[in-house]
């Protein structure tokens, strides 16, 4: 991994880096606030380790978000190639709900770090908004959704998802809104 550096890493400091962003993600979704130390100590490496890797605790969290945002993105394709595009989207959506629903502790470590942040692509939105695109455009093209969503739309269209309470039977209530949300895009498509 080049990480923004000429030259790759080391694997054994790969293996640190790596070390240190699973333990935060566990830490961080545990507990928006645990503190570097906390998470260098389980991860196994010192605060000169850590701080090589993550100048500051921000870098941690926004690298954690990236990566996370990153596995969900990637998912689309995987979907598409499996089966049709419109099963693909709905079940996107669905893994897109259960990831927010299990970070639901990374959105608060997230929240304080991103004030600073103004661009959606810094933030880790770029790679789900691409997903969003690759899906829209799958079912644009095989007539199973009306012309001319965009991602703001469909964005906005799952807005609600971010509403829910992750403490509480919150499944049948994203289930619920996906459900409304696919037959809007349906309304109106050539193929339906």
């Amino acid at each position: 991994m080049l990480d923004g550096r000429s030259t790759p890493r080391r694997p054994d400091a790969q293996r640190n880096r790596e070390r240190i962003l699973d333990v935060a993600l566990t830490e961080l979704t545990r507990a928006a606030d645990t503190p570097v130390s906390v998470i260098a100590k389980k991860a196994g490496v010192g605060q000169g380790t850590f701080y090589r890797n993550f100048p500051h605790r921000e870098a941690l969290v926004l690298e954690v978000y990236r990566y996370e945002m990153q596995q969900v993105a990637d998912t689309a394709a995987q979907l598409l190639r499996d089966g049709p595009a419109d099963r693909a989207l709905r079940e996107w959506m669905d893994r897109l709900a259960q990831y927010a629903m299990a970070k639901s502790g990374l959105a608060d470590a997230l929240r304080t770090t991103t004030s600073r942040y103004s661009s959606l692509a810094e933030l880790g939105h770029g790679p789900v908004t691409g997903a969003i695109r690759l899906l829209l455009e799958a079912n644009d093209a095989a007539g199973t959704i009306r012309p001319g969503v965009t991602c703001d739309d469909f964005l906005l269209a799952i807005a609600g998802l971010w509403q829910l309470d992750p403490h509480t039977d919150w499944q049948p209530r994203a289930a619920r809104l996906f459900d409304l949300v696919t037959d809007g895009l349906r309304a109106g498509a050539p193929s339906v």
